[in-house]
């Protein structure tokens, strides 16, 4: 995801510090199969479980894309708010809640007839958003605010509004607890809300410029990119304090964790690279 209100960073430059084995020789490379033509500035993206439908948001356009699973043709473009930024999808409701940048709104598209089914007012300037695949609640960082909103899935309205640091940027569930992890981008920690109790029951010391989170559905631990660092800060979710610290590339921004391996991916903007940790 890529938050273009903010300045450009520039990290500390570095390798992928774990090299992969190379590949075998029968190997086939992978390739791009198709390219989809969507609104102007796609930004986020998430992918249904439910489904397989592809939501993705045009930035300048105030528009979601909807890409079918099954054809990787466009289906449908929803008219949303104005800057439509994060993007997730409820792994229980197959809802989809869309965050507005320049509104202050939280879009909900129904996952069945793709069209939008609620506006709710949240915070400002929000612009990620995860959905507990515990409880189906929604949450979402108000970055100007200092909050975290959070939404049920079951009402769609507004249960709380969570202090949590000064700049509230990326913001993931973890699967195993439902604890909720958010980075603050101007703080430099993060941010451990109890998805129980809504919360924060602890603020974790990370790198500089905390941006995108991500957690491991086999392990718990949480991966953290600093993007004025070109380092991964590794969480463990068991105890709540950064256990390791990996340099990567220029500018990490996106992290993903692979449920099938682990395997943590990062993808560095300052230096067109993705690195790849060992899970």
């Amino acid at each position: 995801m890529a938050h273009h209100f903010k300045s450009g960073a520039t990290g500390a430059s570095g390798a992928m510090t774990l090299d992969r084995a190379a590949p075998s020789a029968v190997a086939t490379a992978p390739v791009v199969t198709t390219t989809i033509p969507v609104g102007s500035e796609p930004d986020a993206v998430a992918v249904s479980p439910l489904t397989g439908d592809v939501y993705v948001t045009d930035l300048n356009d105030g528009t979601v894309s909807v890409i079918s699973g099954q054809t990787n043709t466009v289906s449908a473009t929803i008219r949303v708010g104005t800057s439509p930024d994060g993007v997730a999808v409820s792994p229980l409701a197959g809802d989809v809640y869309v965050a507005n940048i320049n509104d202050g709104t939280v879009l909900v598209i129904s996952g069945q007839t793709n069209t939008v089914t609620a506006a709710i007012p949240i915070g400002s300037l929000p612009i990620s958003v995860a959905v507990s695949p515990l409880t189906g609640d929604v949450y979402v960082t108000d970055f100007n605010d200092g909050t975290v909103s959070v939404i049920s899935g079951r009402t769609n309205t507004v249960t709380a509004a969570i202090p949590a640091g000064t700049s509230p940027d990326g913001v993931a569930v973890s699967p195993l607890t439902g604890d909720v992890y958010v980075a603050d981008f101007n703080d430099g920690t993060v941010s451990v809300i109890s998805g129980q109790t809504n919360t924060v029951t602890a603020a974790i010391p990370v790198g500089t410029c905390p941006d995108v989170v991500a957690v491991s559905p086999l392990t718990g631990d949480v991966y953290v990119t600093n993007i004025d660092d070109g380092t991964v800060s590794v969480i463990g979710g068991q105890t709540n304090t950064v256990i390791a610290t990996i340099l990567v590339g220029n500018g990490p921004v996106g992290v993903a964790v692979s449920p099938l391996t682990g395997d943590v991916y990062v993808a560095n903007v300052g230096d067109g690279t993705v690195s790849v940790i060992s899970g």
